[in-house]
């Protein structure tokens, strides 16, 4: 490169790290909305992060940026890296200028005012002031995917903001093969004798959960220098800057698993932020390539770590010691029977690894349906629990535990919500297998609650990776796979066959 060259280089660099920046910014207001932000404060702040995303919006399409891109395409002297930054960073500043000024402010507003909304209706059982927030999310929602008028199915869209390169048609192949196999086996589970749990429902005091949790989460690799854990109405993790990547949780006294696996949940998510290489921060590529190759990460700490049989010979005797009355009856081996139960519920967050990806089917389909015009958002409670009726079994006695159930939705967009959480699944075990594959004797490993060959696999393979390649490319390098079901229904069926003596 000549100086001039370097110095064009530079400035794409200093606008990038403007534009990470200013969503830094976002997020903090965002955590703290979640968190800690009085209830009177709510207007304020939707105004707020609608007057930031205004501003970032100008910056992410301002026509000089725009140019400094063109220019840096027709050079022929950058490296594969500068070469990918590049290619993102024009994707997101051709989908960027698509979107009026007006209309990003005005959707960010109406996001911040149905999360409020949606905070005291939902614990209120009153989806009827929600509608209107709902129909006109839908209404934004169909209205941004027509400014991409390429991908034919608004959900098409959707699905490749969050998951690049996959399809409404390849997500639906993926549920089909999973429901076919994983009905039959919740029915060959259920009719097996429960395992013994009523010990998770004493009373457990909540600053020691939180900390059994946490003193596992920074066993797991998890950096508190660069983050934090704070409680919240639904666990999330963020980003607010390049060494600040923070995790909630909730607890609840009468129930131990709440805390405990929503904490390793929201850490795989912060691991993964963690290891990005420092080189990509700050750049288009510095943060999680996908919403399922970011949730491989939590799901793959949360259960295939955080629920297998190592984990609890490790940490039994750890959690024992925190809640000695509580835990004097019980043994190892019941402790990781009763956190792998299986049973049909209504809640998504609390459900097991067998029925889980069946709520996640359940959403997917009344999102299509939401989009398409078969389902009208009036009709979204009746809606839903008709599904769950077909698809678990069950039916919730209020709309609490039913279309008022999960925040997504709350946020201002329909569309591309959920699937990342069952194409998550089915990497977390595909990545698991390929570390493990590397590493023999990982579960010893895991035994003695050492976690550095598995974290440090996974940094290496996949976080350190950021966006440097597609999710495909990503997953082809480190698993030497494409995407398939396999290894998840073989993990499932060892798993379970050998918990609840049943063959599938």
């Amino acid at each position: 490169m000549t100086s001039t060259q370097d110095t064009a280089w530079t400035d794409l660099q200093r606008h990038w790290q403007e534009l990470a920046d200013l969503g830094g910014i976002g997020s903090l207001l965002g955590w703290d909305q979640s968190t800690y932000l009085p209830s009177g404060a709510a207007a304020g702040r939707s105004r707020q992060q609608a007057l930031l995303s205004r501003l970032r919006h100008e910056r992410a399409t301002d026509p000089g940026y725009g140019r400094q891109l063109e220019a840096a395409a027709a050079r022929d002297d950058l490296s594969p890296l500068q070469t990918r930054m590049l290619a993102v960073a024009r994707k997101n500043f051709e989908e960027a200028t698509r979107f009026p000024a007006e209309f990003v402010s005005a959707w960010s507003q109406h996001g911040g005012e149905s999360y409020s909304a949606w905070t005291t209706a939902r614990p209120a059982n009153d989806f009827a002031r929600m509608v209107p927030y709902l129909e006109k999310s839908l209404d934004l929602s169909l209205q941004a995917a027509s400014y991409f008028p390429e991908f034919g199915d608004p959900m098409d869209y959707f699905i490749d903001q969050s998951d690049e390169g996959m399809t409404a048609a390849q997500v639906g192949d993926v549920f089909a093969q999973l429901r076919a196999a994983l009905v039959p086996m919740v029915e060959a589970v259920t009719a097996a004798p429960a395992p013994r749990t009523d010990f998770l429902f004493r009373a457990y005091p909540v600053q020691a959960q939180l900390s059994f949790g946490e003193a596992v989460s920074r066993d797991y690799g998890y950096d508190f220098t660069r983050g934090r854990q704070d409680l919240t109405h639904h666990p999330f993790m963020t980003r607010l800057g390049s060494a600040d990547v923070r995790i909630t949780t909730r607890v609840k006294e009468h129930d131990l698993g709440e805390a405990l696996y929503s904490t390793l949940h929201e850490t795989g998510h912060a691991l993964y932020e963690q290891g990005v290489s420092e080189d990509l921060l700050g750049t288009p590529l510095g943060g999680g390539v996908s919403a399922g190759v970011h949730e491989s990460q939590s799901r793959l700490w949360e259960n295939l770590v955080g629920r297998s049989r190592p984990f609890w010979a490790a940490y039994f005797g750890r959690l024992r010691d925190a809640f000695p009355e509580q835990l004097s009856d019980v043994t190892e081996d019941e402790m990781h029977r009763a956190v792998n139960t299986v049973a049909r519920s209504l809640i998504r967050t609390d459900a097991d690894e067998l029925t889980y990806n069946l709520h996640v089917i359940t959403r997917y389909d009344l999102e299509r349906d939401l989009l398409s015009g078969r389902l009208a958002v009036r009709d979204l409670a009746d809606a839903w629990h008709a599904a769950y009726e077909t698809n678990l079994g069950q039916r919730a006695p209020s709309d609490v535990d039913g279309a008022l159930q999960d925040v997504h939705w709350y946020f201002g967009s329909i569309g591309g919500a959920f699937q990342g959480y069952t194409l998550g699944n089915v990497l977390s075990a595909q990545f698991y297998a390929a570390a493990e594959a590397a590493n023999p004797g990982l579960e010893a490993d895991i035994g003695r609650g050492d976690f550095a060959r598995l974290h440090g696999w996974l940094r290496e393979h996949v976080y350190a990776h950021g966006r440097r390649f597609p999710p495909t490319e990503l997953l082809s390098r480190a698993t030497g796979q494409g995407l398939t079901v396999a290894p998840y229904l073989k993990y499932l069926r060892e798993k379970y066959s050998a918990l609840y003596g049943v063959t599938f």
